[in-house]
């Protein structure tokens, strides 16, 4: 039996403690679809006010965002009590969104700590380059770490280009979702499944060819728009300001990458590591090897801040309010994403039932297909990690059988979690991270819906013909 600690603390102290848990469950099988209106209306507020009130949008979206919470959290006290509501508010809170922020935190810090030099100049060839060598470190050091990593200087590499919304929109393609397909460090589902038993490797030996695939095509279209995109600046090009232009390239702030390897060890431990201390903190269980991570996570945001050279960090232009930004939106969406996840996971008993039931053929057996199509819509706007547990047990959850003779199936739940995750802004993590990095920086980008028009344009053709290759 493990050991529980049973502590009285306020929602003060409880920041102590993030880490991964569980809390009571919500019987989303007798909820109502009406309860996943706040969680619509986030989405809609994103999508919808930075387009119709712009001004209204950029001041007071924190507070927008904390009404649509508060929308979810009131009825559901008056529905289900205070003591249900504090519960679940306290499991979003320790299991959910601190350990999401923190993580997003150190990754965000120690990235903006290295700094790029060389005369980068952005040429089709060279924004391609980047994101190639993106799309192979988001696999090793997480999606967010390759676009924390590579988003500063690719802009920076551009600046004197008018159009660079094209250049952020591929580079959340590739970097941002597409590249960390291939092991469990590069995006949460499949850290998941690693959890669960699947072997690390078995990505990288089941998903390279979809991988592959869908990243050189990707790569492929890129070069030729960038190229058509640079031809067509003509007289809106604007003077380059690198004072060098042979400048060799090399990198300051240096011990930052052993800083990312730190973060990259402490998710492993967290993952590998198995302990019977938990602390029990208002019905959530924060197990030690999680509250271990977490700590170390802040200890090393902090190191960073403190050794990087303020130069790094001006010459990165550096700045805290993407990472605001991002925590205040996210916010809202782990609140008023609990109903929506728990009707997800009632299955055939829930409002989601008949997208459940569409995963399967008339046989019994499961369909890849299907399989990959609804657990990458889903992924699209909700949280792609329990999405990915969702389906990997309406699959049967036997990790023998889905990593042998349904490996087809399996795939198509890992390949459908991280590539769908593309398809909006708040499809992972990062998307939006990289966003309001570059709207920081200047670039006018896509709004929720014109992203979309983009992710439908581009990627959902390709999506059609891989499951005819991969998924039938």
């Amino acid at each position: 039996m493990p050991k529980k600690f049973h502590t009285m603390t306020g929602v003060a102290c409880l920041a102590l403690w993030p880490g991964l848990a569980s809390a009571a469950a919500i019987d989303g099988a007798s909820l109502s679809m009406l309860w996943g209106v706040p969680f619509a209306g986030v989405l809609l507020s994103i999508a919808l006010l930075p387009l119709l009130a712009p001004v209204v949008w950029h001041h007071h979206f924190g507070k927008i965002t904390a009404a649509w919470a508060l929308a979810f959290l009131v009825p559901f006290a008056v529905v289900f009590g205070m003591e249900a509501a504090f519960v679940n508010f306290v499991h979003a809170l320790l299991a959910e969104y601190l350990p999401f922020v923190i993580l997003l935190t150190a990754l965000f810090v120690v990235a903006g700590g290295i700094y790029i030099r060389g005369s980068l100049q952005g040429t089709p060839l060279l924004n391609t380059g980047i994101l190639a060598i993106g799309a192979v470190l988001a696999s090793f050091m997480g999606t967010t770490g390759a676009s924390m990593l590579l988003i500063r200087p690719l802009l920076r590499a551009n600046v004197q280009r008018s159009r660079m919304a094209h250049i952020v929109v591929f580079f959340i393609f590739v970097v941002s979702n597409a590249g960390g397909s291939l092991t469990p460090l590069g995006d949460p589902p499949l850290f998941l499944g690693f959890l669960k038993g699947v072997p690390f490797n078995w990505t990288l030996l089941h998903i390279w060819p979809e991988t592959l695939f869908l990243v050189l095509i990707l790569l492929a279209l890129f070069f030729v728009l960038d190229t058509w995109m640079l031809r067509n600046e003509g007289a809106s090009l604007r003077p380059h300001p690198q004072p060098d232009s042979h400048e060799r390239l090399g990198f300051d702030g240096k011990f930052n990458f052993v800083l990312l390897g730190v973060v990259v060890g402490l998710v492993l431990m967290s993952g590998v590591w198995k302990s019977d201390v938990v602390f029990d903190i208002a019905g959530t269980e924060v197990g030690l090897p999680g509250l271990v991570r977490d700590l170390g996570l802040i200890a090393v945001t902090v190191i960073s801040l403190l050794t990087t050279a303020r130069r790094v960090h001006e010459a990165n232009q550096f700045s805290w309010d993407p990472m605001f930004e991002v925590a205040k939106l996210f916010a809202g969406i782990f609140l008023t994403i609990i109903p929506v996840i728990a009707m997800l996971k009632a299955g055939t008993e829930g409002p989601f039932a008949s997208i459940v039931r569409a995963v399967t053929r008339a046989d019994g057996s499961p369909d890849p297909a299907m399989y990959f199509w609804a657990t990458g819509a889903l992924s699209s706007f909700l949280d792609n990690a329990p999405t990915y547990l969702v389906f990997f047990n309406t699959a049967g959850g036997d990790v023998a059988q889905l990593t042998t003779s349904m490996a087809t199936t399996l795939a198509a739940i890992s390949a459908g979690a991280v590539f769908m995750g593309a398809n909006t802004y708040i499809g992972n993590a990062p998307n939006m991270m990289v966003k309001a990095i570059a709207e920081d920086r200047g670039v006018r980008m896509p709004s929720f819906f014109g992203y979309m028009l983009w992710s439908s344009g581009i990627l959902i053709p390709l999506f059609v013909v891989m499951t005819f290759i991969f998924f039938r």
